[in-house]
């Protein structure tokens, strides 16, 4: 499954939380520019960064996932942010990331060694590749996290373009098409076109399956990273007339694969055990609850204490 509009924005400000008690804090003058906090009791472990899918709110995770509940229990504080309508970590995201982020340990007084973050479909892609960047240059972020993570989440700009020419080309699923030609046309206005843009977008991509290796995953090759995948090729082909090539698994498969090669035996490629399923009961592949929060937050705390 690809990245998803979230049912056109509709459920990202339509759905009830159900999580611990949560802060929203403010950090700038924008209207989104604010995160989510979920404050664990007593001493505060670390840290997990959640980012949403593309355009949702931070109030789109929580009815999605129990990830925050465990962690509060496990002593793990929880920020929520958003990177907006961005597919990519553009300057303007990492701005917002970064000034998020730097309120929020200076806030709650947060060990800033010890976090970890990752996020959905887009909120992922953007986690991979701040978090590059973030051990590319370690001096010049707020952060250097643990460990990284995503939940079926793009990580080749150049194959979820691939993916979407092909989508508008069948013209099978009518919620793919919108999907493809809203997201093409956004990322041919702020990036340009792969084929005369080739450099920037090795250069924004978390990974690019078709350029010589090592490439950006090398900054990861260190630390513990993720990838979480719901792999049900019937329903793919029954509901969106697609197939694996048309999925987030197989480049996340090859990402994982070179770190491997790379010698970080602490890469996986997670497959869930159980179907993914969204609040309202519908069943889809592409959700928050691929992932088995209490195995996850054992993960964040073995990955904390490295």
């Amino acid at each position: 499954m690809r990245i998803i509009l979230p049912f056109l924005f509709v459920l990202a400000f339509s759905l009830p939380l159900s999580a611990q008690n949560f802060e929203k804090v403010s950090f700038g003058e924008g209207d989104d520019d604010y995160y989510l906090a979920v404050k664990p009791q007593g001493q505060i472990l670390g840290t997990v960064v959640l980012m949403p899918g593309f355009g949702q709110t931070p109030e789109s995770i929580f009815p999605e996932s129990k990830i925050q509940n465990v962690a509060y229990n496990r002593g793990i504080m929880t920020i929520a942010i958003a990177g907006g309508q961005k597919l990519h970590c553009d300057a303007s995201v990492i701005s917002k990331l970064e000034r998020g982020l730097s309120h929020a340990i200076e806030k709650y007084d947060l060990d800033k060694r010890l976090l970890v973050m990752g996020g959905f479909s887009a909120g992922g892609t953007i986690s991979l590749r701040y978090a590059e960047l973030c051990h590319e240059k370690p001096d010049e972020f707020p952060i250097v996290p643990k460990a990284v993570f995503t939940v079926d989440s793009p990580v080749d700009l150049v194959g979820i373009w691939e993916y979407f020419q092909r989508e508008l080309k069948k013209d099978f699923s009518e919620a793919g098409v919108n999907e493809a030609k809203f997201v093409s046309e956004l990322m041919l206005r702020e990036i340009g076109h792969p084929k005369t843009e080739p450099l920037k977008y090795m250069r924004l991509s978390p990974f690019s399956r078709s350029a010589q290796p090592p490439g950006n995953e090398r900054f990861l090759k260190g630390i513990p990273v993720r990838t979480y995948h719901d792999i049900d090729v019937t329903w793919l082909v029954k509901q969106r007339g697609r197939s694996l090539y048309d999925s987030n698994s197989l480049d996340a498969s090859e990402l994982i694969s070179r770190l491997f090669l790379m010698g970080n035996d602490h890469a996986e490629f997670i497959i869930s055990k159980t179907p993914g399923m969204r609040s309202n009961g519908l069943r889809h592949p592409h959700s928050w609850s691929i992932v088995d929060e209490v195995e996850f937050m054992d993960w964040v705390l073995m990955a904390l204490r490295r």
